[in-house]
């Protein structure tokens, strides 16, 4: 039997569970009210910090899921996806549109990762 760890548990949720050699992030999401550039930013730059608490990074992303407030932002949202996402190493990733948290929040996202 594998020992599952929890990171950053609160009586809801944890951020990141690792079993089986596999982290799950849960959802991140950017500061309430901002761009969806900026939020997407956000977004990102918490998913690297968990990855790499988690000892492992962008390049062994398995999948992502992008959840959308409005479809209409999606080019938007790409453009940092696109500038961010290692060469080559492109998870596999479902984007839709989504009523989230709050409607300050414009995109949200949920990383699994493989570990080295």
């Amino acid at each position: 039997m594998s020992d599952i760890t929890r990171h950053h548990t609160g009586p809801r949720m944890s951020q990141m569970v690792i079993h089986n050699g596999i982290a799950y992030l849960a959802g991140q999401v950017g500061a309430p009210g901002e761009s969806v550039t900026a939020q997407t930013q956000s977004c990102i730059e918490k998913v690297e910090a968990l990855l790499a608490e988690a000892g492992t990074d962008a390049t062994r992303m398995l999948s992502c899921t992008i959840w959308l407030a409005d479809m209409a932002d999606f080019a938007e949202m790409n453009a940092v996806w696109d500038a961010w996402v290692p060469e080559g190493h492109a998870p596999t990733r479902a984007c839709g549109e989504a009523k989230l948290a709050t409607p300050d929040y414009k995109v949200e996202l949920i990383i699994t990762a493989a570990l080295p």
